[in-house]
């Protein structure tokens, strides 16, 4: 007599569709809003920044309580079937690879024509509708900061310093930063909600 299978665990269901179950709080929420981890050749967890790489994803939410419960509850060697090595520093880990990214996404508008930086051209921008969200120094002045904007109603990041930003235009230092509407104003948008959830509050700045 054949065998009945096992029932599929909810947390070995396939990676489909636009929602990805929470190792943590057992939910499910949109796959873009969570964070991806794998279990590396070595059993090493590694935060897939990304999600593109390959192997079986564990998912958590973006929070910074949650990647602390799951260090306490061992969720990930549960949910891998074997032991996983996890760094006690992932929380860090993960606020340092979402920053990276939002880095490589600004510099990426920036190559690709989609972004625009310096107080009078970026408001240009501004004031004839084409950006899609601006991004701001962190360590900018408050007032200037609040001066660019004007009142307008659209997404501002504060995440890089004048340092960084200047790094990704060439120059010693950037505050005011327009980048295009479109998918990667979206993306930016999306990565900081991801940083700021794991930061746990509003970042520094904003």
């Amino acid at each position: 007599m054949a065998t009945q299978p096992e029932p599929l665990d909810e947390d070995d269901a396939p990676e489909t569709g636009p929602l990805r179950r929470c190792l943590v709080q057992r939910a499910s929420f949109p796959r873009e809003s969570m964070l991806r981890f794998v279990v590396g050749p070595e059993r090493q967890l590694v935060f897939d920044v990304g999600a593109t790489l390959p192997g079986r994803g564990l998912w958590l939410s973006a929070s910074g309580d949650v990647i602390e419960k799951s260090l306490k509850s061992g969720v990930f060697s549960r949910a891998a079937k074997a032991q996983v090595n996890v760094p006690p520093d992932l929380r860090a880990r993960v606020e340092t690879a979402l920053k990276r990214r939002i880095f490589d996404l600004c510099g990426l508008a920036r190559r690709s024509g989609n972004a625009i930086a310096g107080f009078e051209k970026a408001r240009e921008w501004l004031v004839s509708g084409k950006a899609g969200l601006v991004c701001q120094a962190v360590d900018g002045s408050a007032e200037e900061r609040a001066r660019f904007i004007g009142g307008r109603d659209l997404p501002v990041l504060a995440v890089l310093t004048s340092a960084e930003l200047g790094q990704i235009f060439g120059r010693e230092q950037v505050v005011h930063v327009a980048i295009a509407k479109g998918s990667l104003a979206t993306k930016m948008q999306n990565e900081v909600l991801r940083l700021t959830g794991v930061a746990g509050g509003i970042l520094s700045g904003q």
